[in-house]
């Protein structure tokens, strides 16, 4: 019989080869800062008394979601990779056995030495993310794989030692705060609980219980009181290291089971956060917790309503995968803006993914998609960032797509599909698609009163008309950008 090493103290756990033998140890009976600070408690209404949503995420409107890791090497399915190559029947497991042999022989860990990251630069990466015009950048600090991508003193697969022999996490917060940038990190360490169960109904390494990278291996999608005290020591320590101002988790965390400590977490991680005095920070999550105490969150998705709240689309230039995988179809940036646009109307952020290849380059075909869209927020940012909601999000007849899961097809919009965002006395009518003639806004009245009306971009003097039927605008001759077209509409 195999010892679980689960159920070991961490001190025996972190004697395996190349980990530190001195640990740290988050202190989990406490929800106050390191100075002691305690304003915050484990209670959504007593959260929900103190904590207020950060200009600098309200501001910011777009991010960038990395995810990059061991499941890069096989390049293969998706990001999943770890979990359906011991899922009998699934196209990873037969292509697992045709390429790499059987899974008691070869498995997933085996792909550690593999993911060498040897092109990997932290400052090209931040380079490239500050083009796109994101304000801030989320890596993936540990994914279902339980394999950390940062310096971890609680858990011994990590990059640091391993693979790459990198702290991934600590080299991009610094190169992204060395531009400006906000730094944030996901964890879903919580789906580890049982992302390997299946290698446990045939023979695979998975059975070997000593490997803890394999976690806890629990049946169903459940987790357990041990396995999520031992979540809450890990998401401490990501809270301590590296002051993270925005974290990010997949859906685990909303299961009954999971609340109590999450809680717990919400409190440490608000209470240090005062601290910190770094302007405030948020928490994402998918559903399960009160949209006033954190950032509700979509997964390839939209809202089809303007919240009160400030929410947020998580998505990836790839339609087939979060992670890098060889036979990739991009979305195009026409479509990526489009979608920021109508988010951005109804007070939302978008989270955009790139998955790098295992050696740490960015494709060519991801980076033009960024700087294309970097170009058109050189042109209209100014309809985007800072801005909020006016009292529609805006008019046409074109539905788009709405709901978690939705976002991979574009919608085919037309000029009369018009966004709007405010900045003071400036309305913003963004367009999302150009046309010849003219367009008549029916949201505004001839009560209103106009200063003048321009479009970004364009030196062209715009002609308009307040009618019956509501503003028409006439299009400038040229195009001022290639996708989305924004009248700057200054009010008296």
């Amino acid at each position: 019989m195999k010892t679980n090493l689960l159920l070991l103290p961490l001190c025996v756990v972190l004697l395996l080869p190349g980990c530190q033998q001195q640990v740290y140890k988050p202190d989990t009976s406490t929800v106050s800062s390191a100075k002691g600070t305690d304003v915050f408690q484990p209670d959504w209404d007593q959260i929900a008394e103190h904590y207020t949503f950060p200009d600098w995420f309200r501001d910011a409107k777009f991010g960038i979601f990395i995810h990059w890791g061991v499941y890069s090497v096989p390049a293969f399915g998706t990001e999943w990779y770890a979990r359906n190559m011991y899922n009998e029947g699934s196209r990873e497991f037969e292509h697992h056995r045709k390429t790499y042999g059987d899974q008691t022989e070869f498995g997933y860990k085996d792909f550690i030495p593999l993911f060498k990251a040897e092109k990997f630069d932290a400052d090209e990466w931040a380079d490239v993310f500050q083009a796109s015009g994101a304000r801030y950048v989320v890596p993936v600090a540990e994914h279902h794989d339980g394999f950390a991508m940062y310096s971890s003193d609680l858990n011994p697969f990590n990059a640091a030692v391993m693979g790459p022999q990198k702290d991934i996490v600590g080299l991009l917060k610094k190169a992204v705060e060395k531009r400006g940038l906000i730094f944030g990190l996901s964890t879903h360490r919580a789906e580890n609980a049982w992302f390997y169960n299946g290698g446990m109904k045939f023979p695979s390494d998975v059975q070997d219980t000593t490997i803890a990278l394999y976690g806890g291996r629990l049946p169903g999608e459940t987790v357990s009181d041990e396995f999520m005290a031992e979540w809450l020591e890990r998401t401490y320590e990501l809270v301590d290291k590296f002051q993270p101002q925005l974290i990010w988790f997949d859906w685990t965390v909303n299961r009954p089971g999971l609340l109590p400590y999450f809680n717990r977490f919400m409190a440490y991680y608000y209470n240090n956060a005062l601290d910190w005095n770094n302007g405030g920070v948020v928490i994402n999550t998918k559903f399960g917790y009160p949209e006033n105490i954190q950032v509700w969150d979509v997964e390839r998705g939209k809202s089809d309503q303007m919240k009160e709240f400030p929410w947020q689309t998580d998505t990836s230039i790839g339609k087939k995968s979060w992670s890098y995988v060889d036979d990739e179809e991009n979305k195009t940036p026409e479509q990526i803006v489009h979608d920021l646009v109508d988010i951005v109307s109804k007070n939302g952020n978008l989270l955009l993914n790139i998955g790098p290849r295992a050696d740490g380059t960015i494709t060519e075909e991801q980076k033009q998609v960024l700087f294309d869209i970097g170009d058109w927020l050189k042109i209209n940012g100014e309809a985007i960032y800072a801005t909020r909601p006016w009292t529609t999000f805006g008019e046409g007849g074109t539905e788009g797509t709405a709901g978690s899961f939705t976002d991979n097809t574009a919608t085919e919009y037309t000029s009369q599909d018009i966004r709007f965002t405010t900045n003071g006395s400036n309305l913003y009518a963004t367009c999302l698609a150009w046309t010849e003639g003219a367009v008549v806004i029916h949201s505004l009245s001839s009560a209103i009163q106009i200063k003048d009306i321009q479009m970004l971009g364009s030196t062209e003097k715009i002609t308009w008309t307040l009618t019956d039927q509501g503003l028409e605008i006439q299009f400038p001759q040229t195009k001022p950008c290639k996708y989305a077209y924004v009248f700057k509409i200054q009010l008296e």
